[in-house]
């Protein structure tokens, strides 16, 4: 939008007479000195100047601004104290900025208003009471005049407005490192947010494919025991299931309360014995000190064993077919996850690696610094993952 169209819509909008008030309520405190003392007027300068030392005075002016110059919030300004001695100074500077823009404000406005009224006045037949410039004789075309100095005002009021915002968004707006600290809280949210997704798919993903794998097992089967054992699986996941997605919503409904603990590699063998429910021939090997292991080692660890016999159930064909051999070794420097299944036509499809469990792993990975191997070898399809403890 050009200037002129925001100079012809400025007496239509709210902000205009907002601001204006804004410079106005800046001079109080000059007002109250002129009735204490008509001389040193530089002793409210220097009050503001030392008073915008004081951390919390930020605060005041930045939701006085806030309110004022940006009602709709589109101006960044903030409303923290000062945490540094460059923001006190910023505030400080602000605060005679504003004084002397408020003063100097409040003087035009004044003679202008002056000046139109005595147009008016001297066109009428009076005498000028106190016009800034002088007015000889009585012509009519004065009151012709008279409105031109209520538009110079107008356009004043617009440009000190939007003067007085520019100021406040740089002196009061926030320092690069108060950003940097929003955008690094920001990105944790959004890792945060990431996370609660990986681990609900890994979770609930898990969960369904036992309770599908299970249920068409136990159709198949048509045996009574088979079936019960098949209940009794589905039942267990799901519970386990139902707990995690319990403890992923308390963290998304109440942010600040700290999320109950997650399942670690010390379970293993819940998942170990889910495949087998499902029908799979598990041959593991656990070695080293599981329960010793840091805590997000070992809860990643968990995961991306959750995950990765939720493939092998997903997509390794008939699991009474299936042998999985799961290797977990715990050293003093390095946790070591393999697992390991037959390769058929439905595993090499995943060999791409475009499947966001696959994806999960890798990211899962990366995030601790280790290294991950997801796809056939040497006829079998294999997830070879290596985190550091240290």
């Amino acid at each position: 939008m050009s200037p002129p169209s925001h100079l012809l819509r400025a007496p239509t909008r709210s902000v205009t007479y907002t601001r204006w008030l804004h410079l106005f309520v800046g001079c109080v405190v000059f007002g109250i000195w002129q009735f204490v003392s008509e001389d040193a007027n530089w002793v409210p300068f220097l009050f503001v100047a030392l008073a915008g030392l004081v951390p919390w005075v930020r605060v005041a002016e930045g939701m006085q601004a806030r309110l004022l110059l940006a009602p709709d919030g589109s101006v960044p300004i903030a409303t923290e104290p000062s945490s540094t001695w460059a923001d006190r100074g910023r505030t400080s500077l602000w605060m005679v900025l504003r004084l002397t823009l408020g003063l100097g404000s409040s003087l035009f406005a004044m003679h202008c208003l002056v000046l139109s009224f005595d147009l008016v006045r001297v066109a009428a037949g009076g005498t000028a009471v106190g016009s800034p410039v002088p007015l000889p004789g009585h012509s009519w075309w004065y009151a012709v005049l008279a409105p031109l100095p209520l538009l110079v005002l107008l356009v004043a009021v617009v440009l000190a407005g939007r003067l007085v915002t520019e100021l406040a968004v740089r002196l009061l707006g926030p320092s690069a490192a108060e950003r940097v600290a929003a955008l690094e809280a920001r990105t944790e949210q959004l890792l945060e947010r990431t996370r609660i997704a990986r681990e609900l798919h890994d979770s609930i993903g898990h969960a369904l494919t036992v309770a599908v794998v299970q249920a068409g097992a136990a159709r198949a089967a048509g045996s009574p025991e088979f079936t019960d054992r098949a209940l009794d699986a589905i039942e267990e996941t799901g519970r386990a299931a139902l707990e995690d997605l319990d403890r992923v919503l308390k963290v998304l409904r109440e942010p600040d309360r700290p999320p109950g603990s997650s399942p670690a590699l010390t379970a293993a063998d819940r998942l170990l014995d889910s495949a087998r429910a499902s029908g799979a021939k598990v041959d593991s090997a656990l070695t080293g000190p599981l329960d010793k292991l840091p805590g997000p080692v070992s809860r990643e660890g968990f995961r991306i064993l959750q995950e990765s016999l939720t493939n092998v159930l997903r997509h390794a064909g008939s699991p009474s077919d299936t042998t999985v051999r799961v290797r977990i070794s715990a050293a003093d420097r390095c946790l070591t996850l393999d697992v390991t299944n037959p390769l058929d036509a439905s595993a090499t499809a995943r060999a791409a690696g475009c499947g966001s469990g696959l994806r999960g792993i890798r990211e899962r990975v990366a995030l601790l610094g280790g290294t991950a191997h997801t796809g056939p070898d040497g006829g079998e399809w294999r997830v070879r993952v290596e985190l550091p403890l240290r």
